[in-house]
């Protein structure tokens, strides 16, 4: 079997450098989906305002870590990665949630994304609940 992932675009973002990425949505900065044509049909709905989950492939981080100190903070307790949102795991798909605040053809801009700049992007779904 094949699981292999074929991304359906990538982000534009100022976060260029991995360190100055927030481990999270608060700090992060303004940024840019740009959409493959191919997936074109798939992201025509999409609009401001809607509120989304952006799933990202973090192709820059570690693959071979099973578990961490939460936060980077040495003070506490090593957890396996399953228990914490740390981008280094075995398959490391990155979670966003997101608010679109504009559109410009292929691109959707949206509120905070801590991904940085050309991250893949696997898929974008509405936001539930």
């Amino acid at each position: 079997m094949n699981y292999g992932l074929v991304p359906i675009g990538w982000v534009q973002s100022a976060l260029t450098v991995l360190d100055d990425s927030p481990n999270q949505r608060e700090g992060a900065p303004r940024a840019w989906i740009r959409f493959d044509e191919q997936v074109a049909e798939g992201a025509k709905d999409l609009r401001p305002g809607d509120e989304i989950v952006v799933l990202t492939w973090l192709h820059r981080s570690r693959r071979d870590e099973l578990s961490t100190h939460p936060q980077n903070d040495m003070s506490q307790p090593l957890t396996g990665v399953f228990s914490t949102c740390s981008p280094n795991r075995p398959n490391p798909i990155g979670l966003h949630r997101a608010r679109i605040v504009a559109r410009a053809g292929l691109r959707i801009e949206v509120d905070a994304l801590e991904a940085i700049d050309g991250t893949p992007v696997v898929d974008v779904k509405p936001a539930i609940g």
